[in-house]
């Protein structure tokens, strides 16, 4: 009996050890990224005039959040490959209160994209490049 609560115990150390390890990777590979020029950075000032003409991704995020730290270089990404036919915006909830209550943000990262002016298409947690890139364009249509 005491081999068998020895080997579950090992076990359950080396997943908990791997699961540690995993995170740190994830997250070391998150602080080499650099942000892209094109990415437009918005306010509860500026959001309505962004977003009223064409085709806009904003991706709603907090500094504390760890997915959103995820979902960051992923945007980015975005904005550089399709910088010029969509806009790809990010914006602070935690300093811009007023849009976020207004278009019922609840979680972080949530994703949602417009057209002119309208939401079409909401995303709520981390979503891959290809999911956002085959929405954006379905929208440009």
């Amino acid at each position: 009996m005491n081999y068998l609560f020895l080997i579950i115990l090992s076990l359950f150390v080396v997943v908990l050890i791997y699961a540690f390890y995993k995170r740190y990777k994830i997250m070391a590979g998150l602080r080499n990224y650099t942000e892209s020029d094109k990415l437009v950075i918005l306010t509860d000032a500026i959001f309505y005039k962004q977003t009223k003409r064409g085709v806009s991704l904003v991706d709603f995020w907090a500094e504390r959040c760890t997915p959103c730290k995820i979902q960051g270089p992923i945007v980015s990404q975005l904005a550089d490959e399709i910088g010029d036919k969509a806009k790809i915006c990010k914006f602070d909830v935690k300093n811009n209160p007023h849009i976020s209550k207004e278009l019922n943000i609840r979680n972080v990262p949530t994703i949602i994209i417009f057209k002119d002016g309208k939401a079409i298409k909401r995303f709520v947690g981390v979503k891959t490049k290809s999911v956002l890139l085959k929405a954006i364009k379905e929208a440009l249509l």
